[in-house]
């Protein structure tokens, strides 16, 4: 990690957010104001990733990541098939039809792997999950940094262990999905900067702090509990180059969206989001069940996203995302890291 961080000249990295919103244009904006960004690999084909790789390449020579989601086990067949009965009246108010059944995904895994072993990129990190030892060694020996989330002490003991280099500490103001390293664990719900001492009291490596990170000031905290990073996701989420349509972003700053609560309601894993009907009446009975949740919902969220329906849309975000501003990403992070400087960050 020394030789990518040595070329860093502020602090911040642009979390990898799957579905869209980190966009090619993204990472290298915030590598242009110098910090790291993260691509998503998450619901992407090992080709979409590869290409994805190449604009970033096409648009900047600075060093980036790239955020693989690891793959879990089965699910419960049957709470799937009850939660899937319960959807059936948003499914015929939107039209739409839902997945009778839901063919097992790894997220192409091993492909992807492959891919980046025969193209490496300098970052890999890695959401709930750890990679296997041969695959985590065969990634060290291309020359990749690995990075992994983690969300509790333990997990962060189990990362070290594994040789990955650097920890991406995840408090639960974070937005999107809760990285714990099993679908169905419970969420912490200690505080990132105290979560930040108590990993960094277990393990000597790295720590980028991630979650709910909006202002200077609270990098400032982050980076004086121990981290020597930030990660900001929803910051970036209204930012020129953010791949988040128009009603997504404006209801980030949307007075009756003001809260955001925990769910599973529409992947079947912990996510933080704006709090809206859709999870009022699902989130009771949602299972834990993952990817399989997120295939059963995926036909709603695309109706609703269609139709700009802000009470039927997933809308991830952090608890800081009333402080979401827009304009150029490099811009955003260059105001950010100066907001933090003022606040007493070095």
């Amino acid at each position: 990690m020394a030789t990518v961080w040595g070329r860093l000249a502020v602090p911040v990295v642009a979390a990898p957010m799957a579905g869209g919103a980190s966009t090619p244009e993204l990472v290298a904006a915030v590598a242009g104001a110098g910090g790291l960004g993260f691509l998503a690999a998450g619901y992407l084909t090992a080709g979409a990733m590869a290409e994805q790789v190449r604009r970033v390449r096409e648009l900047s020579d600075s060093p980036f990541g790239m955020n693989l989601f690891v793959p879990a086990g089965p699910s419960d067949p049957v709470a799937v098939a009850a939660y899937r009965e319960r959807l059936r009246p948003e499914a015929e108010r939107f039209g739409v039809e839902l997945p009778e059944r839901i063919a097992p995904d790894r997220d192409d895994w091993d492909a992807k792997i492959e891919a980046l072993l025969a193209d490496p990129v300098p970052v890999v990190s890695y959401t709930f999950g750890l990679p296997g030892a041969a695959e985590a060694a065969a990634l060290r020996a291309v020359g990749s940094v690995q990075v992994g989330t983690v969300t509790s002490v333990e997990e962060a003991r189990a990362a070290a262990e594994s040789g990955l280099d650097v920890l991406a500490v995840q408090g639960p103001e974070a937005g999107g999905h809760r990285a714990t390293h099993r679908a169905d664990a419970r969420p912490g719900e200690t505080p990132l900067l105290e979560l930040l001492a108590q990993v960094g009291s277990e393990t000597g490596l790295r720590l980028i702090a991630a979650g709910g990170l909006g202002d200077g000031a609270a990098i400032a905290a982050a980076l004086a509990a121990g981290a020597v990073a930030v990660q900001l996701g929803t910051a970036f989420l209204r930012s020129d180059e953010s791949g988040a349509g128009a009603a997504y972003r404006a209801a980030l700053v949307d007075e009756r969206f003001a809260e955001t609560v925990v769910t599973r309601a529409f992947t079947g894993r912990p996510a933080r989001g704006l709090r809206n009907a859709f999870i009022d009446r699902h989130e009771p009975y949602a299972p834990a069940a993952y990817p399989e949740v997120h295939h059963l919902t995926l036909p709603l969220r695309a109706a609703a996203t269609a139709r700009a329906d802000l009470d039927g849309m997933h809308l991830w975000a952090g608890t800081a995302h009333a402080l979401a501003r827009s304009g150029p990403a490099a811009q955003i992070t260059r105001e950010l890291w100066a907001a933090a400087r003022a606040a007493g960050a070095r």
